[in-house]
């Protein structure tokens, strides 16, 4: 196994976190993972590196895999800054991640707490909720509550918004 997804485990373990391991061969997109996630129960998420204009700034955004995002929209909860994609190299900085592997568990590696973190206010009320655990060859579920726990166990900053 991967060290980057054992690291994930370790940290869930640490904080009693109950989870559940599914394996599936590499995905890049939601559309790709899609064909895998029939039996998986719960909210499937997609999640956005995303940067400020000027780089200053970084944002992990995480949704419900069926919604769109309006980028104009989010830039208001960001002070009116112009977003976009962050690089390969930057996601590799700030969340320790390959493209395809974007996840909240990405925030681990985040030590300096750096990345600001915007969750799409419908998954406060997700039961159980799926993400890579910083490997695209896997899909963890954990309850909606536990993801609560990780997130501050994070300290990053994190803000639920209307997507």
């Amino acid at each position: 196994m991967d060290q980057k997804e054992q690291s994930v485990y370790e940290v869930l373990d640490e904080l009693g976190i109950v989870y559940q391991r599914h394996e599936h061969p590499p995905v890049y997109t939601v559309e790709e993972a899609e064909k895998y996630w029939a039996d998986i129960e719960g909210v499937h998420c997609k999640n956005l590196f995303l940067r400020n204009q000027k780089g200053k700034r970084h944002f992990l955004v995480v949704l419900t895999d069926s919604k769109k995002v309006d980028f104009s929209r989010l830039s208001s909860y960001v002070g009116g800054e112009k977003l976009s994609f962050a690089s390969d190299k930057r996601l590799t900085k700030y969340l320790g991640l390959e493209t395809g592997a974007v996840s909240p568990f990405g925030l681990i590696n985040d030590e300096q707490d750096a990345v600001e973190v915007l969750i799409d206010k419908d998954l406060k009320e997700a039961d159980k909720i799926n993400f890579h655990p910083n490997v695209n060859t896997a899909t963890v579920t954990i309850s909606g509550q536990d993801f609560g726990k990780f997130l501050d166990w994070t300290e990053n900053s994190v803000s639920y918004i209307d997507i």
